[in-house]
């Protein structure tokens, strides 16, 4: 892959760990596919990440209150930390 300034992909422009954020749901993901394990408490997350995403959109009985979550939840899994996901309010009953 040919190199433009030292970056070899688009994505480590915008890498948490070259802009001093905090890992997030979508980069545990992407580090999943990457095919680089996560540990138990990443996958935990990860887990109830998902459960909560499908509880709150199956929980929305109008069109547009879905669309206004589904992209309140896609700023959470880019943006906030994955540690978040980690606490009891969010594991599955």
């Amino acid at each position: 892959m040919e190199q433009y300034f030292g970056i070899k992909n688009i994505t480590e422009l915008f890498s948490k760990k070259n802009i001093g954020g905090e890992a997030s749901i979508n980069d545990l993901r992407d580090k999943d596919f990457s095919g680089i394990s996560l540990s138990a408490d990443e996958k935990r997350a990860l887990h109830n990440y998902d459960n909560y995403r499908i509880n709150l959109l199956n929980a929305q009985d109008d069109e547009a209150e879905f669309h206004k979550v589904y992209r309140q939840l896609q700023v959470v899994a880019n943006l906030g930390d994955w540690k978040e996901f980690l606490k009891t309010d969010y594991e599955s009953n």
